[in-house]
């Protein structure tokens, strides 16, 4: 890693939206050689509107709060992912590293004002309840969520154990609101669950990446290989629905089925915002094949796995256009214990191509498939495109279909095979590029 990231304790990509994330210090070099000026026309009118907000508002607002409020707006007016983090927000966008916390237990961000559903965590509360990814939340208990911020709507939802919330909910498939209760619980997220779907084939899910992830990939494997009772002939690796999470995770993830070459790059508009990850020299699988299963809910370190396995055809991805969450997010400690988030990069697939906004072309794109127990298409679901200010794609790319809805249900009687059309294929997949012996 570069000398830039030496003192950085954790490196996220994903929170609530499934951003690439750096937090540390002292990150950039001195600018004081880019012309930076003091806008003094400007500042006046922002003292002039501070003044009139003081003496004219119909309610008294303290100093603290406008400011905020300003700093707040200045961020937000950027991208969807930069935004001023308060105390309790900074301490809150580093949970995600822990795998457990208080709450309902899904990704959320915002969209024109309301809070916007990217996915459910698996075997949480929310999924439980039905929240499905592309949900438009318009009220939380007796509060409309118009007018406020994300980090203010994540905190009435996060709460005791055993407590209740009313969501009103929009769906583009319902013809009026829904009003689902769900009740809080203790958040534990296990990022990867394993099963043998037959004899020498193996599925794994990993739902969020975590510091354990590649821990927990490599015990799984293992698990496998003991069920099987026989080295494994090919995996299924689930990520649809899965928002992101720490950096080295999905680094780490990549570099379990690669033997060289480049996992993940950024280019920003610094030298210092520009680093590289590398693949080492070993392979959990032993080159056995492997389909990567993505959906619209895929996003940020979900792209990073996919890209860098599609680039070095290690893997085929099955399933439909990503997220497309391409940007980096740095995270600036503050004095007053807060801290900015503020967009920094982008990052690219060792082969150049850049995800913002484009998200991961699938090689096989999975046509829709209507499933009882898989439940039906959703169109609604909320793509990075779809954010208002979201960065452009600095390369040119194809534009892929929505996704398919993808069913989180916990563990059930009936095969995996049996009850999700992607998982059959992908087996199917792996079955036939065994017999041509395309990874022999």
């Amino acid at each position: 890693m570069r000398t830039l990231f030496r003192h950085l304790p954790t490196l996220l990509i994903g929170s609530v939206l499934g951003a690439f994330l750096v937090i540390g210090g002292s990150v950039f070099a001195d600018r004081s050689k880019t012309g930076l000026t003091i806008p003094f026309s400007e500042l006046r009118t922002f003292t002039e509107v501070f003044h009139k907000i003081k003496s004219d508002y119909v309610e008294e607002v303290d100093d603290k709060t406008l400011l905020e409020n300003a700093i707040q707006g200045m961020l937000t007016g950027l991208d969807p992912h930069s935004g001023y983090l308060n105390p309790e927000a900074y301490q809150e966008i580093q949970i995600g590293t822990t795998g457990e916390f208080g709450g309902l237990g899904i990704e959320v961000g915002m969209d024109n004002g309301f809070v916007k559903v990217i996915a459910p965590i698996d075997d949480t509360p929310a999924q439980r309840a039905g929240i499905k990814a592309g949900d438009l939340i318009v009220r939380l208990d007796d509060t409309p969520v118009k007018g406020m911020t994300l980090s203010d709507a994540v905190k009435i939802m996060r709460g005791k154990p055993g407590m209740s919330i009313k969501l009103t909910v929009v769906r583009e498939s319902e013809d009026k609101p829904l009003s689902i209760t769900i009740v809080r619980d203790i958040i534990k997220v296990k990022s990867v669950k394993n099963r043998i779907l037959e004899p020498g084939y193996g599925y794994i899910r990993i739902s969020h990446f975590q510091t354990r992830t590649r821990h927990d990939l490599k015990k799984a494997i293992n698990a496998l290989r003991k069920k099987s009772q026989r080295p494994l002939k090919g995996l299924v690796l689930d990520l649809r629905n899965n928002p992101g999470g720490v950096l080295k995770a999905a680094v780490d993830v990549s570099d379990a089925f690669l033997t060289k070459g480049l996992i993940v790059y950024t280019e920003g508009r610094f030298a210092d915002a520009s680093f590289k990850f590398k693949a080492r020299p070993d392979d959990l699988l032993n080159g056995a094949p492997i389909v990567v299963l993505v959906n619209g809910g895929s996003a940020s370190a979900s792209e990073i796995v996919a890209g860098a396995l599609q680039d070095h055809k290690r893997a085929v991805i099955m399933g439909n256009k990503t997220f497309g969450k391409g940007s980096v997010q740095t995270i600036l400690p503050m004095n007053n214990n807060a801290a900015l988030k503020l967009t920094t990069a982008r990052y690219y697939t060792p082969s150049g191509r850049s995800i913002q906004a484009q998200g991961i072309q699938p090689d096989i794109l999975l046509n829709k498939v209507e499933i009882a127990s898989v439940g039906q298409e959703d169109d609604s679901r909320l793509k990075e495109s779809d954010l208002a200010g979201h960065l452009d794609n600095d390369k040119t790319g194809q534009v892929g279909e929505t996704d398919s809805n993808v069913s989180n249900k916990a563990e059930e009687k009936e095969p995996l095979v049996k009850r999700d059309y992607a998982v059959y294929e992908a087996l199917n997949l792996l079955k036939g590029l065994n017999i041509i012996g395309i990874y022999q």
